[in-house]
């Protein structure tokens, strides 16, 4: 039961959007352009970074809607490239902390062949779903235990975009 009464029966992020629309937007925008705005990376990776660093905070809705989100953008048979591979390191340094991120990781992403702008997104998505993963289990939001409810959440991002979340009271 969340901590406080939010006015309606969303999951997760969705409901604390739609309990204060007037800070969901400007969130919903920051997501929008960093998980499907231009990058290097493609939108199913950028969603595997937010789902990775949502595991390891054990963020159950986080974790399990952008796994979701992630597996409907990537090919059924992805792997992780080293680049990935090194990407995923430096999203795993930032959950602990910023300085925990070192050169030789970024330079082991860039031996793989990531940009600049790769790095950058890696810790930024990093750093924006930590706060998003205590903003959620902080207000001890409800998380779907059904893989099912998630994987229809990416019938509706994966097409429309995280705007479709606010204002569904």
């Amino acid at each position: 039961m969340p901590h406080i009464e939010l006015h309606n029966d969303l999951p997760g992020m969705a409901g604390l959007m739609n309990f204060r629309p007037e800070t969901g937007r400007p969130l919903t925008e920051l997501t929008e352009v960093m998980l499907r705005g231009p990058s290097d990376l493609s939108r199913g990776e950028r969603e595997l970074i937010a789902a990775h660093v949502s595991e390891l905070n054990k963020c159950k809705f986080c974790a399990g809607s952008h796994g979701a989100f992630a597996a409907a953008q990537l090919p059924e048979d992805y792997e992780h490239t080293p680049k990935m591979l090194a990407l995923l390191d430096i999203a795993t340094a930032v959950t602990d902390s910023g300085r925990a991120v070192t050169s030789e990781m970024v330079a082991k992403a860039k031996d793989n062949g990531a940009t600049d702008i790769e790095v950058h997104d890696t810790v930024l998505i990093a750093a924006m779903f930590c706060a998003a993963n205590r903003y959620v289990d902080g207000l001890a939001t409800w998380a779907p235990d059904d893989p099912e409810a998630y994987r229809q959440m990416a019938e509706t991002i994966v097409p429309h975009g995280y705007a479709a979340i606010i204002d569904r009271r």
